[in-house]
């Protein structure tokens, strides 16, 4: 559970606030950000269930950037024109890489970052819904549905909203480049 989400509850049932932990790092809580070397470790279902306990969107954006924080940081080659994201205005890149299954069937897989807190935060939840899919699968996702759950479209500024539907556009388009090839 995120920081964030512990000092809530907290303060719900009374309790002090104990600074015991900071960052929530593979499950566990630490007093360390998770370092960017690794995959991000928080599922979509979570994200789903967090933004559900969450009332506030004060402290969902904080939530995004926490959830951005976990991201791997990707390399100054990986950084250049190659992978970034058209649409957005701020700077966000995005590689995916494809495999197939033993069925033959594309499965896709991605690793973004950006130079902007909340998008990144943005990143880290798109990534997170739809890492180690199929390409068909990414294809039927109800996307709109999706953010509807969670409530991000009303709460985002016109300039995140596009760079949000650029970055799907590029996964989605990534996808049926997959199927075509396959």
């Amino acid at each position: 559970m995120h920081l964030r989400l512990v000092e809530i509850i907290q303060q719900q049932l009374g309790q002090p606030k104990t600074p015991v932990c900071t960052f929530r790092h593979k499950g566990y809580m630490t007093r360390e950000r998770p370092t960017k070397t690794g995959a991000m470790t928080t599922s979509f279902s979570e994200i789903l269930e967090s933004f559900d306990f969450l009332d506030d969107w004060e402290d969902r954006y904080k939530y995004l950037i926490d959830l951005g924080k976990e991201l791997p940081e990707l390399t100054d080659a990986e950084r250049t024109d190659r992978f970034k994201v058209r649409g957005c205005v701020s700077q966000v890149w995005l590689i995916t890489a494809i495999e197939k299954d033993e069925a033959g069937t594309p499965v896709l897989t991605f690793q973004g970052d950006s130079d902007a807190l909340i998008v990144q935060g943005l990143v880290a939840v798109v990534t997170a819904l739809f890492n180690g899919k199929t390409a068909q699968e990414i294809l039927n996702t109800d996307v709109e549905g999706v953010f509807a759950q969670l409530g991000l479209q009303e709460h985002l500024t016109p300039q995140r909203s596009n760079g949000l539907k650029s970055m799907v556009g590029r996964i989605r388009s990534d996808a049926e480049q997959a199927l075509t090839a396959a």
